[in-house]
């Protein structure tokens, strides 16, 4: 796809973010918004995916697993966008009987979601096993998995990326949503990740930097990355993202994290946030 169809579906996921957490007076608005353009390059122009044939176990296409699961709004936006399920099941996110849930679940049976997820540190680990498991088949695709920077700060996550460099896992792509912010405040005064490209090149990743929030270098860095793959190591891609990303006053801060807007922060957040593709 042209970049600028990419950014004006990214442009519509956070409009429908907005729309869906001030409906339910639920959510987490700034990481989702944050994520919108990671997401969308993936499903739209990077993974090898056929949203008509939903393989729950994967076989035959590349597969996508979301760590931190809190995002729900944004995976759930770019999944029905993209054909999973109808867009108009948006309107019923966070309600009473939705398949979609404020952490995604298997259990609702939603085409798109093959774990539960939001129980943080287990993602990497998850997607380890779903590369493993594509070897084992001599299935040529790859495993893609979002991971949140504040998320790190689960031990098994290190684990997961020791255990993925020696065993020579070079199907596996983390994405590291990397806006320097969590729930109770910065990363660095909740538990400072240190030098966090350092830290993956002792594991013997292969690491990328980019701006997440840029969609031409988001798709040519991930384009990149695709074509780096099955050669020996893991790659870890850390993206700059901005919490909140698009709505002015939920940026640079970490109080939407998890806050829904009201009634008047959801019209002026609309105002900015164009109308691209259709509203659900």
């Amino acid at each position: 796809m042209e970049i600028a169809v990419l950014e004006n579906i990214a442009a519509q996921v956070r409009r429908d973010i907005i729309r869906m957490i001030h409906g339910a007076k639920s959510g987490h608005p700034g990481g989702s918004l944050g994520c919108a353009d990671l997401l969308t390059a993936l499903y739209f122009q990077i993974m090898d995916i056929d949203p008509s044939r939903f393989p729950a176990d994967g076989v035959g296409e590349d597969m996508f697993f979301l760590s931190n699961g809190h995002i729900s709004a944004a995976w759930y936006s770019v999944l029905a966008r993209r054909g999973y399920f109808p867009v108009s099941e948006l309107g019923t996110f966070r309600k009473m009987g939705s398949r979609l849930q404020g952490h995604p679940t298997p259990a609702e049976h939603l085409p798109g979601i093959r774990v539960a997820s939001g129980s943080l540190g287990q993602g990497l680990s998850i997607a380890i096993g779903a590369t493993l498991a594509k070897k084992a088949n001599e299935d040529p695709h790859d495993v893609f998995v979002l991971l949140g920077d504040g998320e790190l700060e689960e031990g098994q996550n290190w684990e997961a990326i020791l255990f993925a460099a020696a065993k020579n896992v070079d199907n596996l792509v983390a994405i590291v949503d990397y806006n320097g912010k969590q729930i109770d405040g910065t990363t660095d005064e909740v538990c400072s990740l240190g030098d966090l490209r350092a830290k993956f090149e002792t594991f013997n990743w292969l690491v990328f930097e980019i701006n997440g929030n840029n969609m031409k270098e988001t798709v040519s860095a991930l384009s990149d990355v695709k074509n780096l793959l099955h050669r020996g190591r893991p790659v870890v891609v850390l993206a700059h993202t901005e919490m909140g990303m698009g709505v002015d006053f939920m940026m640079g801060t970490h109080k939407w994290h998890g806050t829904p807007p009201s009634d008047e922060q959801a019209r002026e957040a609309l105002l900015q946030l164009p109308e691209t593709i259709g509203d659900y």
